[in-house]
């Protein structure tokens, strides 16, 4: 059983700037709940009972959120408002999952994660990447099931379009499972769209080895400069180790642009 997961969060956010010039983008409200919000519910659903936060120092106000005890204590006791009481227990419910680890420099993906490698307990864990959000449908409970009746790991896929795929890890499909899952031939990050394997991307949410971190800790830097995840993802699956494509039924919201995450609020307001 998948138990903890990691939330890579140290990212700068420059592509919603000048929203996130002094607020963390994960913070940013969505329908008039913290985008971050949506990423715990789906954990804690699916069943996670740790949570791995990786931030910066520059990223700290997700850190406060999270442990502004004194300010709730404070209004609360003036007020005793049932709303303010209400989102007061759910933040400490969260704050009990919650572990914090920093990336101070910004390295990447795949050095983010490793930055948790000491709190891994079990063979295998949960990532998701929080521009991602994907509603209507638990995607990690999902990936969860497929990963227990199949024993191996598992990336959400999703079709983009052609011109597009120089965004996205991509994979080579090797067969269908399925209508909904397949197995991963091979993967290869940000490719030339002349030059890609398929139309079929890797999104955010991973169940991942503990192997990896063997892969990460010797892997060099690739596309931009930066430790890619998926560059060791693709290492363990040259080496022969079984990775599931699962194509997920929910909606994907990308939040991480400015077009993307008022898209966002729309959608979700919808619901």
């Amino acid at each position: 059983m998948i138990k903890q997961a990691i939330i890579p969060l140290a990212g700068l956010g420059t592509r919603l700037l000048p929203l996130t010039s002094v607020f963390p983008k994960e913070l940013l409200p969505i329908n008039g709940k913290p985008g971050l919000e949506y990423i715990l519910d789906e954990c804690i659903d699916a069943g996670v009972k740790e949570i791995i936060f990786i931030i910066s120092n520059k990223k700290k106000l997700i850190k406060k959120y999270f442990y502004n005890d004194f300010f709730y204590k404070k209004i609360i006791k003036a007020k005793k408002d049932k709303r303010i009481i209400n989102e007061y227990k759910k933040i400490l419910k969260f704050k009990k999952k919650i572990k914090f680890v920093y990336q101070n420099k910004p390295l990447g993906s795949g050095d983010a994660v490793l930055k948790a490698k000491k709190y891994i307990t079990g063979s295998h864990f949960l990532i998701l990447f929080p521009d991602d959000l994907i509603i209507k449908k638990n995607c990690s409970k999902d990936m969860i099931s497929i990963h227990e009746k199949l024993k191996c790991s598992v990336m959400a896929s999703m079709k983009v379009k052609k011109k597009e795929v120089n965004r996205w890890g991509i994979f080579s499909v090797d067969k269908k499972i399925n209508k909904q899952n397949f197995l991963i031939k091979d993967v290869v990050e940000k490719p030339r769209p002349h030059e890609a394997p398929s139309t079929n991307a890797v999104i955010g949410r991973y169940i991942l080895p503990k192997e990896v971190f063997t892969k990460l800790k010797k892997q060099k830097k690739g596309i931009g400069g930066e430790i890619h995840i998926t560059d060791s993802i693709r290492k363990l699956i040259l080496e022969n180790n079984k990775f599931i494509g699962h194509n997920f039924a929910g909606k994907y919201l990308d939040c991480g642009t400015m077009k993307g995450y008022i898209k966002s609020s729309l959608e979700i307001s919808k619901l």
